[in-house]
């Protein structure tokens, strides 16, 4: 995990003050192990700072053949990472959109299912408290 107050960032999540964005498979999974830096959309944001990574459960074409993106975490809570820009150019080769939004200290958690929604959205309490719980206990 990155070196971050993790202690902080979960009574952050606790109080519920943290938006979360729900990403297809399999760019979470890019974004936690592969060093997917950015994430695309067809949207700005000036949003910074951290956020919640909510797998989706919806599956794009590409994923319905290939097993290992079929077995990726769907449908809940996967991580967080941090927002530092939003960019429309980026020498990187995981920028394709139309904007970036340009990503650090990434971190996965295990999966916590719970509903996504499009756009930015705020978790319920429970789940946020579920969130906090996990980071406390993955910071240990």
């Amino acid at each position: 995990m990155p070196d971050v107050d993790y202690i902080s960032l979960a009574r952050r999540v606790a109080d519920g003050s943290i938006r979360s964005l729900s990403i297809k498979q399999p760019y979470p999974h890019h974004i936690f192990h592969d060093g997917k830096d950015v994430e695309n959309r067809d949207w700005p944001t000036k949003g910074r700072g951290w956020f919640i990574v909510h797998a989706s459960i919806s599956k794009s074409e590409i994923d319905k053949d290939d097993e290992l993106q079929m077995a990726m975490p769907r449908g809940g809570v996967v991580g967080m990472a941090r927002i530092v820009d939003c960019v429309t150019q980026m020498q990187s080769n995981w920028f394709f959109g139309r904007y970036g939004f340009v990503l650090r200290d990434a971190f996965p958690l295990p999966l916590i299912p719970c509903r996504g929604a499009l756009g930015f959205f705020m978790l319920p309490p429970e789940t946020c408290a579920d969130v906090a719980d996990t980071i406390r206990r993955a910071a240990r």
